[in-house]
């Protein structure tokens, strides 16, 4: 279900951290440089490898957008990028010199925080490159940080072991003991728990550390109704210090690195474990998961990353997909017809459309003259009730239409994608619009009209997974 692609290992020291965009990956090292690929076919970008830092690099990642690159260092900076051109936009200096752990972009990209060795936690600007805020934790240095999907609240962790909640103005709403010999790593789940009394969204948080545990918690915050944090499970597959662990995009997979060598990666529903990766020779220090298809990267002190994919379903997917409607009325096969004849009381006419071969797009193809002259209905009551059901399909289709999120639209052809595809340029588009515009020479991005960097399109399944989601909710 899951295989190796591709091992970078253009690092001469261990590999620090490891983020994706949703074109690019980016590396850092104890080598002191930052590194970009991309995620066509897993080249260094001309302009890679970044360099300015003077002294070991913990962490990287990527605004929003991709656009922006942040890094931080042993050094006391955290340096902004421009990922086009390797070019620096801004270098942040902590307040008090101290070496800096952890950056992370808030999810509009608007702010940054910078977490230190010596426990400050600085707030930033992302825009004008400004210090809005500052403060610190009591005891250890700040090594982990995440910020909730709707970016009201983030987190911290510390090395001493406590997790500390801030909300947007710095102020510090919650800290405990979350893991007695220290946390090394703590993710959100981009999707929010359902739950709620009174409309509440709870979020759920992974932390991990040096006691060879995950921890999972849900965690709700209102400015009305307060916070609260609550401890929910402990995953204990590692037999060692855990350093790492990150959410899939969708939610689905939580996956960790340990100093045991190995990479586990867990369905988060049920907790149970999907796989465990034993390819690096040395501790993992970092993993991370792509966001708009289903690559993994892992980083090691073994100077390496691997890159993953999941080719099949996961268990999760899969189950989706087992009760998973057809999309449209249109993709239904003549059984699916024949299925819904049977749904509305029709039984009797399934043989006349199967002998007609009469699929979905038939089916909505049909009118009065049709049904009388073609599929021969004598009867009138009957020929008005097929034509009354097939209007209510219509209906459906033109309101579900209109109500489509325009990430589920391809570029090109401006409707629901049925089979998304990513491009070199970043962009997913519904695959077969996308190989036409490919084969009728065009090499450039519809979106930017750059020339593209490959013409190898990978498939969107994570894309695919929420498209198919959102027409479950909506064709109830």
């Amino acid at each position: 279900m899951v295989k190796l692609i591709h091992t970078l290992a253009d690092h001469d020291d261990d590999v620090n951290c490891c983020a994706f965009s949703s074109s690019l990956l980016a590396t850092c090292s104890l080598d002191k440089t930052v590194r970009l690929y991309s995620l066509s076919d897993f080249s260094e970008l001309p302009h890679s490898p970044l360099t300015f830092h003077t002294y070991t690099v913990h962490c990287c990642c990527f605004s929003t957008s991709g656009h922006i690159l942040a890094s931080c260092s042993t050094d006391g900076t955290t340096v902004l990028w421009d990922t086009q051109n390797g070019q620096t936009l801004a270098v942040l200096e902590q307040p008090s010199g101290s070496p800096v752990r952890v950056c992370r972009f808030s999810p509009d990209s608007t702010c940054l925080v910078s977490g230190a060795a010596d426990g400050t936690v600085v707030l930033w600007n992302a825009q004008s490159y400004k210090l809005y805020r500052c403060a610190s934790v009591k005891d250890g240095s700040l090594v982990a940080c995440a910020f909730s999907p709707n970016g009201n609240f983030f987190v911290t962790g510390s090395s001493c072991g406590d997790l500390t909640v801030w909300d947007d103005k710095m102020r510090c709403l919650h800290s405990e003991k979350a893991h007695d010999l220290g946390i090394t790593c703590c993710d959100f789940s981009s999707q929010p728990v359902s739950g709620g009394e009174q409309g509440l969204q709870f979020f759920r948080l992974a932390s991990c550390g040096q006691d060879c545990q995950i921890k999972i918690w849900v965690i709700s915050f209102t400015h009305t109704l307060g916070f609260e944090l609550k401890y929910k499970s402990i995953l204990s597959g590692h037999c060692a210090p855990v350093l790492t662990c990150a959410f899939s995009h969708d939610g689905q997979m939580l996956v960790s690195g340990s100093v045991d060598k190995s990479v586990i990666v867990y369905d988060t529903n049920t907790e149970d474990i999907l796989h465990t990766l034993t390819q690096h020779t040395r501790y993992v220090t970092t993993c991370a998961f792509a966001p708009n298809i289903l690559l993994l990267a892992t980083g090691s002190m073994d100077k390496t990353v691997n890159i993953w994919q999941f080719d099949l379903e996961t268990p999760c997917q899969a189950r989706i997909a087992e009760d998973q409607p057809k999309q449209f009325t249109e993709d239904w096969s003549e059984d699916d017809v024949s299925n819904w004849l049977c749904a509305q009381g029709l039984k009797d006419l399934v043989g006349i459309f199967k002998m007609n071969n009469i699929d979905g797009r038939e089916l909505l193809n049909l009118t009065k003259e049709s049904l009388a002259d073609d599929l021969k209905i004598e009867s009138l009551g009957l020929r008005s009730k097929v034509l009354r059901k097939i209007e209510e399909l219509r209906t459906k289709m033109k309101t579900l239409s209109s109500e489509i999120p325009d990430e589920f639209i391809c570029p090109i052809t401006r409707e629901l994608m049925k089979d998304p595809v990513i491009a070199s340029d970043g962009y997913s588009y519904e695959k077969e619009a996308m190989e036409n515009w490919i084969s009728k020479k065009k090499r450039t991005s519809p979106m930017t009209n750059l020339v593209l960097p490959s013409v190898v399109l990978i498939p969107n399944r994570t894309l695919k997974m929420a498209i198919d989601r959102w027409l479950e909710t909506h064709q109830k």
